[in-house]
């Protein structure tokens, strides 16, 4: 399968194209391990992705979207959660059914809506506990809730519903709200991952080789690589989440299928760089593979390694959430690693030089010794040049380039968004509130639990009543788990005159109010208001939990908070350390880790001025800024251990100054081309209508572009390149020059 270039010098006593004196390359590996090897690895690869591949319709059998599963287990909010199930005695979601008109409505008119709505325990998965239907003050519209089992598939249900109610009562309009409502709409936002965002993803990385390596087979290995690497990745999960051994949901299985294909990608670009490298000086393909493994092995180690070891600070997070992704993702990168360095070995080693094909290797030593290792006239031997004539004016004008770019952080709104802003695009949900907000109190569907002592209610109910965020308070009773108002002078009476007061439900010596709130559960001002009773709370009985809806955002917004200014710092400290270790120096790593830090600020400045002034986003989640600095710093510290790992390489014979420019000209094409795959397959996150990912795609691809285009391409080198060697300090490269080539700064020829 190995080809030669033609030398019309070659003797008949030496391998064709073998250089004078040399004898052609041969392995003293057994003829036998070099077929039965890269047969059992592509076999093992094979079997993984035929078991796993059913599983990418199979992965909501195992996730959940549910918010509160999420939550701190520290939170009021998950305590009071827990409880939730034991004072309603059942476990379902409350869906809203709210129905308007433009006119007063009618008796005929509401005697239809009750029998419509008393017929829905007909479908599958609704509860027969429905509330009474409940007419707004105006007489314009009604609500009524109804409860849906929460194992039940929400969103079929949900659409079944509106289906049914809008058949029914084809002259009202008719909208399914509430819990239930944006859960089936984030269900629905999330139902692209398995298909549109893995078509897309795949389509646009396809694309891109592609144009990369102007070759069909190529491309076709290295998409293999990923998808192989996906497959297993997600079998593996699978498994854990459905162990109960960790969390899955949409969210977590988007970035999983992105980061998986992207890195995937990468590590084989950089193999197949070294790969290519090796066959134009080993005729024998064997002792090119080896040597491409040989030259790859480290950086990628180190590469996926310094990202897992990010993602991992992740596991301190209080949030669920953010602990449940670093080891998901982690396994993705795991396996990312093992394809781009065991599969794509073993393929391209079976496919040798028609790998490439029409662009073959051709095996020519003395050119390669020729052009001592590098190519001299391509855009980044220019690129190069540029940066060695001229190191300090070009490090010191991207600087302020990307300071620039950084003030716009002060810009950005990351408090958190609204629960019904958390999907783009149209939604029944978001538009049920609206109308329930115009003719019911906005909370109304969505109220904000309170757990007290037995002894405490008409304490706890006062507080409430006292705040005038508040609508209206009932009582949680025992009466078949119904409820009860309660005013000023206690739990009201059903019914007719000397009905007796049913008393409340008591569980451990503890009781439930339910509080009403005026603003829409996931408003500013009801968060506001949950905030107050809380801190009412606090001074007069601090053993009162507030739980529900609003609660649960606040919860998750401070612990997103509190997670982000403790991984961040973290993460940086875990990269420098990993990059100590590997480069063998400290100043070179604090200089990487500082200009990367500088890059995602960079991203997180223009993506907030995008965000405010072209999208019109109404804000972003806490945990956007924390996300996409665990992505892009780990990614973008990825580029820098692929350019300085060569560059350290070519210093140790070149000398620091020529082993950066020759380094940045080495790496140049195949870090490029890695950014590019990276940023599109990031960039494909946006086609699922979810803000949080729609804006991660945005920060992450935009960052990855300022990485390749202009941090590591343009800042470093030149930043390396004047410090010169003891950019090493303290190992003993910082010495001195190897080659005579550092001594051009001290001549006074640097150009600055």
């Amino acid at each position: 399968m190995s080809h030669t270039a033609t030398d019309t010098r070659r003797s008949p006593h030496r391998g064709a194209g073998t250089p004078r004196g040399e004898r052609p390359s041969r392995s003293s590996v057994p003829r036998w391990l070099r077929v039965f090897l890269p047969a059992a690895l592509i076999l093992l690869w094979l079997t993984g992705t035929a078991i796993g591949g059913p599983y990418f319709g199979r992965v909501a059998e195992v996730s959940s979207n549910d918010q509160t599963t999420y939550l701190p287990e520290s939170a009021d909010a998950t305590a009071v959660q827990e409880l939730l199930g034991e004072f309603n005695d059942s476990d379902t979601i409350p869906a809203v059914v709210v129905a308007t008109s433009d006119s007063e409505l009618s008796e005929s008119q509401l005697t239809a809506i009750e029998d419509a709505i008393a017929q829905l325990p007909e479908i599958s998965g609704v509860q027969d506990d429905l509330s009474p239907v409940i007419t707004s003050e105006d007489g314009l519209a009604v609500q009524a809730f109804v409860p849906i089992g929460s194992e039940e598939e929400l969103g079929a249900i949900v659409e079944e519903i509106s289906e049914t109610l809008r058949a029914d009562l084809p002259d009202l309009e008719v909208f399914v709200t509430g819990p239930a409502g944006f859960t089936a709409d984030l269900a629905a936002g999330f139902e692209g991952i398995d298909g549109l965002l893995l078509a897309v993803s795949l389509a646009a990385v396809f694309l891109i080789l592609i144009v990369v390596y102007r070759s069909l087979l190529l491309p076709l290995a290295v998409l293999a690589t990923s998808v192989f690497a996906l497959t297993v990745s997600l079998l593996t999960v699978w498994w854990l989440a459905y162990a109960d051994i960790l969390l899955l949901s949409g969210q977590t299985q988007g970035i999983l299928f992105i980061l998986v294909i992207g890195a995937a990608t990468d590590y084989s670009l950089l193999y197949v760089a070294r790969y290519r490298e090796a066959l134009r000086v080993h005729q024998d393909k064997w002792t090119a593979s080896w040597k491409g493994l040989r030259g790859s092995f480290e950086p990628i180690l180190a590469s996926g390694g310094t990202v897992i070891a990010g993602l991992l600070c992740l596991l301190l997070s209080d949030l669920k959430s953010n602990s449940t992704l670093g080891p998901v993702a982690s396994i993705g990168i795991l396996f990312a690693m093992a394809s781009a360095l065991t599969f794509l070995p073993a393929i391209l080693f079976i496919l040798g030089r028609a790998a490439f094909w029409p662009r073959r290797p051709r095996f020519e030593p003395e050119v390669v010794a020729a052009e001592d290792g590098i190519d001299s006239h391509g855009i980044w031997a220019r690129t190069g040049r540029a940066v060695e004539r001229r190191p300090r004016r070009i490090w010191i004008a991207t600087t302020l380039v990307l300071l620039l770019g950084a003030v716009g952080v002060t810009q950005l709104d990351a408090q958190g968004v609204p629960q019904s802003e958390l999907v783009l695009g149209e939604s029944q949900a978001r538009d049920g509130q609206v109308a329930l907000g115009e003719h019911f109190p906005g909370g109304s569907g969505s109220p904000a639990y309170v757990v007290t002592e037995e002894d405490s209610l008409q304490s706890t109910a006062d507080v409430l009543l006292e705040n005038n965020g508040v609508d209206g308070v009932t009582v949680v009773t025992d009466d078949d788990a119904g409820s009860a108002p309660v005013d000023a002078e206690g739990v009201s009476a059903f019914g007719p005159p000397g009905t007796p007061t049913p008393e409340p439900l008591v569980i451990d010596g503890s009781i439930m109010l339910q509080a009403t709130l005026t603003e829409a559960a996931d408003s500013a001002a009801a968060q506001d208001t949950v905030r107050e009773l809380r801190d009412s709370y606090a001074d007069a009985d601090p053993e009162v939990l507030v739980g529900g809806v609003t609660a649960t955002a606040i919860d998750t917004n401070d612990a997103a908070i509190d997670d982000r200014n403790l991984i961040i710092p973290l993460v940086l400290v875990v990269i420098l350390l990993i990059l100590m270790m590997l480069l063998r120096s400290v100043l070179a790593p604090v200089l990487l880790v500082l200009t990367t830090v500088l890059s995602f600020a960079t991203a997180l400045g223009v993506s907030a001025l995008v965000f405010n002034g072209v999208f019109e986003f109404p804000g972003a989640d806490p945990t956007v800024p924390l996300y996409g600095f665990v992505f892009l710093v780990a990614l973008g510290i990825d580029y820098n251990i692929f350019l300085m790992t060569r560059v350290r390489e070519e210093s140790l014979s070149h000398g620091t100054r020529r082993g950066v420019i020759r380094g940045l000209t080495v790496t140049g094409g195949v870090i490029t081309s890695a950014g590019i795959v990276l940023a599109a397959t990031f960039a494909a996150l946006s086609v699922i209508p979810i803000l949080f990912l729609v804006q991660i795609a945005f920060i992450v691809a935009f960052g990855v572009l300022l990485d390749t285009f202009l941090v590591r391409a343009l800042l470093v080198p030149a930043l390396v390149h004047d410090i010169g060697p003891a950019v090493w300090w303290p190992s003993k490269l910082a010495k001195g020059d190897r080659g005579g080539s550092d001594q051009r700064l001290r001549s006074g020829t640097a150009g600055n």
